[in-house]
C-alpha cells in the first residue's frame, strides 16, 4: 500500500465511513462537512471543503448531486476527484439532461469543475455496507465498478478499493458509468467480480425511472 493524503467533502453516510476505513488502512484523511462541529470521526482532520480539497492527494466528493455547483472549484483543478454522487430527483430536482439521457451523472458533474480529473466510484454500494463489520459476505469477494476517462487515474482509484478490502472493475469512460447508476442491475448489489461484469451488460437507459427509493 502506498500511502495517500485524502481529502473528503460530505461526512454523512458514505463520506464518513469512507473517513474511517482509509483511516483504518493508513492513509491521512482530511474530512469536510457544511457543519463540521457534527463531525465523529477520530484521527482524521477537520476541514473546509477548499482545504479537504487542497490537502487531498485523491478527492472523495460525497456530497448530494445537486450540490457539484458548490465544490472548491479551484483546489480540485489538476485533482484526482472521486465522484460517488448519484443522481434522486426528489431530492436534486429535476435535471433535464440527466432525465432525458444525453449524459451520465459523472459527466454532469463534472463539467462543474473543470481541469479536475473525474472517477466515478463508490457510488454503488450501501452507506451500510461499507464497514468491513457490516459487509453481506460475498464469494469471492466483493466487487465495485468503477469510470473514468483518465488511464492514469482509474488505477490509483482501484488501488484504494483494494486498501479498504473492494475489488474494483474498471467499467470503461465516463461515458459508460449510468450502467452503475441508480436502479440499475449492479446498483447496490453485493456481487464478485464475475457477476458484476454480468449485472453491467444487463444494464439498460430508462430502468431507473421505476425506482424512486434515494436512500443510501
Amino acid at each position: 500500500m502506498i500511502e495517500m493524503k485524502i481529502g473528503i467533502i460530505g461526512a454523512g453516510n458514505i463520506g464518513g465511513n469512507l473517513a474511517r476505513l482509509f483511516r483504518d488502512a493508513g492513509h491521512e484523511v482530511s474530512v469536510s462537512a457544511r457543519r463540521p462541529e457534527h463531525i465523529d470521526i477520530d484521527d482524521v482532520q477537520i476541514a473546509t471543503p477548499e482545504q479537504a480539497a487542497l490537502f487531498g492527494d485523491i478527492v472523495i466528493v460525497a456530497v448530494p448531486l445537486i450540490a457539484a455547483g458548490d465544490l472548491p472549484l479551484s483546489a480540485l483543478r489538476d485533482k484526482v476527484v472521486v465522484d460517488t454522487m448519484n443522481y434522486y430527483p426528489e431530492r436534486d430536482g429535476r435535471i433535464a439532461e440527466l432525465d432525458a439521457f444525453e449524459t451520465t451523472t459523472s459527466e454532469w458533474a463534472a463539467r462543474h469543475a473543470p481541469g479536475a480529473i473525474w472517477v466515478k466510484a463508490f457510488n454503488s454500494i450501501l452507506a451500510m455496507d461499507l464497514p468491513r463489520e457490516d459487509r453481506p459476505a460475498v464469494e469471492g469477494g466483493r466487487a465495485l465498478p468503477l469510470a473514468g476517462d483518465d488511464a492514469d487515474a482509474k488505477p490509483r482509484v482501484a488501488e484504494l478499493h483494494a486498501d479498504i478490502g473492494f475489488e474494483a472493475v474498471d467499467t470503461g469512460p465516463l461515458s459508460e458509468s449510468w450502467r452503475f447508476e441508480r436502479a440499475m442491475p449492479a446498483y447496490c448489489i453485493p456481487v464478485n467480480h464475475a457477476e458484476l461484469v454480468a449485472k453491467l451488460a444487463l444494464a439498460r437507459r430508462g430502468q431507473e425511472l421505476a425506482h424512486n427509493s434515494w436512500q443510501r
